[in-house]
């Protein structure tokens, strides 16, 4: 399994800042655009009623002002990610992923 530090370091890469957080507390001034991502329910497969595997899933944010930002797309490019839905809050655009990692 990879480790948690290894996805924040290949999100800053991919966004090209250090506005990546995680689980970031409620009082924190994101920088954007920027990633915020979290852990989510992840998944486990059986034989003979035994784990075999098991696979962590993040939740991964990525929150823009800008609408037409390329992001999206390089994010959804990524091995083992499905976007979940894209939503506007607070003039910012939020694109959620859900990511294997």
């Amino acid at each position: 399994m990879r480790s948690r530090l290894k996805l924040q370091t290949l999100l800053e890469t991919l966004l090209g800042s250090r506005n990546v957080y995680f689980q970031p507390p409620t009082n924190l001034k994101m920088n954007y655009p920027c990633i915020v991502y979290s852990k989510d329910v992840g998944s486990t497969r059986f034989a003979d009623d035994n784990p075999y595997m098991r696979l962590k899933r993040y939740s991964v944010t990525y929150i823009d002002p800008n609408p037409d930002s390329e992001m999206p797309d390089k994010i959804a490019e990524l091995p083992m990610c499905i976007q979940d839905r894209p939503y506007v809050a607070d003039n910012l655009n939020h694109d959620v992923y859900k990511l294997y990692y």
